[in-house]
């Protein structure tokens, strides 16, 4: 699989005046991935745009800032074809220059992921074309939480969140900005705000 052309198309959406760091676009462009960059106003539209731009197999959701580990595009490559059907994401890292107790953060979202089954998008979200599509894509119109609503969704169509079993890391540069304690409080209320109705549509087929 990856001696050839491999299958993913990566999508990179951007807010207006915002651009992909140059470190991922070189690393994306080594590897021969498709690289679609989306700015549609939305964050959800431009992931959705995006995809529907790709011409590949895969649809391999990144965040501007993402910084790939030296095996991890490798680690996904195995992954999607070991398991094809499924929902791929990759463990969490923050990269240097945050607030001290950013590895906490880090820690609670691969258990969130690992063992709730809940990535969220700066987690490399990848998945087949044809089955993004069958989910209905990423909601247009979530005030927040497109990514997470996103998955859910996924789990009601029987696709199974996978781990990449690689890293993936963030800039942890809003913390820097916000504050440790209120960003990551206010994180926290808001997902388990959007997940509590969305674990009841999946345990109650609604």
């Amino acid at each position: 699989m990856a001696a050839s052309t491999p299958p993913i198309s990566a999508i990179i959406p951007l807010r207006a005046g915002d651009q992909a760091d140059d470190k991922l676009m070189a690393e994306l462009q080594k590897y021969d991935v498709e690289i679609i960059v989306s700015s549609e106003g939305t964050r959800a539209k431009s992931l959705n745009t995006g995809a529907a731009q790709a011409t590949r197999k895969f649809l391999w959701f990144l965040h501007a800032d993402s910084v790939m580990g030296r095996y991890s595009f490798n680690t996904l490559l195995h992954s999607l074809e070991r398991y094809p059907a499924r929902l791929h994401f990759f463990d969490l890292i923050f990269t240097d220059g945050g607030p001290k107790m950013m590895k906490l953060n880090a820690v609670g979202a691969n258990f969130r992921s690992r063992i709730l089954g809940i990535p969220f998008g700066d987690q490399g979200l990848c998945i087949r074309k044809d089955l993004f599509f069958k989910t209905g894509g990423y909601p247009e119109d979530a005030e927040y939480g497109e990514d997470h609503l996103f998955v859910w969704q996924a789990r009601r169509h029987k696709i199974q969140p996978q781990s990449v079993g690689a890293k993936i890391g963030t800039s942890p540069r809003a913390y820097s900005k916000e504050g440790w304690f209120s960003l990551t409080l206010k994180r926290q209320h808001l997902w388990m705000k959007q997940a509590l109705p969305e674990w009841w549509k999946l345990v109650t087929g609604k």
